[in-house]
């Protein structure tokens, strides 16, 4: 990514920016799945929000599903409306870099999602993923529904043995239901297919989670 302040504590509603109004302009079609990518969504389809440090490479991961309807990389978990990534990178809003999933739930389960999510990063770094270290790139589901809530967190249980056995420490992703997700600015949607030869950090970590079932595109 282009900038690295180096910021691990989170500001509070009293000390972030105060944001805009204005959405973020970006394109009406994902460049890969040719799909729209804002809603509203054809009927049946779920959304999903993770957090896995830089979302270009964990865009990626996502819109190779088979199943995935869309997907698009923004901001939240924080508190300012409407941040720039300027401003998410100076840890001035409180969000984290994140990935929205759009899926079709008869195809590819929230289960099956969260294996791709716990797989392809590590959940133990806290306020940074790998090189990339700041409040931006933590670890994060944010949940649409009480039954994604129920199996993120089963999830994350199940899986901690594993972590433990591979040798590292206790997750620190943060679970909890999403109030807000902004777009980010149109040159990050789908960066890794605009350029292949991009940064990219995520790929298999080389532990297996117990849930959901591995798929590839």
């Amino acid at each position: 990514m282009f900038l690295r302040y180096k910021k691990l504590d989170l500001p509070t509603a009293e000390t972030v920016l105060p944001g805009r109004d204005t959405e973020m302009p970006v394109a009406e079609r994902h460049t890969v799945l040719g799909t729209p990518l804002k809603g509203p969504w054809p009927e049946g389809l779920e959304v999903a929000v993770f957090g896995m440090g830089c979302f270009w490479g964990a865009e990626r991961i996502f819109w190779r599903l088979p199943g995935v309807y869309s997907t698009s990389v923004g901001y939240a978990g924080g508190f300012t409306a409407n941040p720039t990534y300027e401003e998410t990178c100076f840890g001035t809003t409180g969000h984290t870099e994140v990935v929205q999933v759009v899926h079709d739930p008869a195809k590819i389960s929230y289960a099956d999602l969260l294996k791709a999510f716990w797989e392809n990063h590590d959940p133990t770094q806290g306020m940074r993923q790998g090189n990339d270290v700041g409040t931006q790139y933590r670890s994060a589901i944010y949940t649409t529904t009480d039954a994604q809530a129920e199996t993120a967190a089963a999830a994350r249980d199940a899986f901690q043995p594993v972590v433990t056995a591979a040798g590292h420490g206790t997750i620190t992703t943060e679970i909890k239901p999403l109030t807000a997700y902004y777009y980010a600015e149109d040159y990050h949607q789908q960066y890794l297919d605009k350029n292949p030869g991009g940064y990219c950090n995520h790929g298999p970590n080389g532990m297996t989670c117990p849930i959901g079932v591995a798929r590839t595109a």
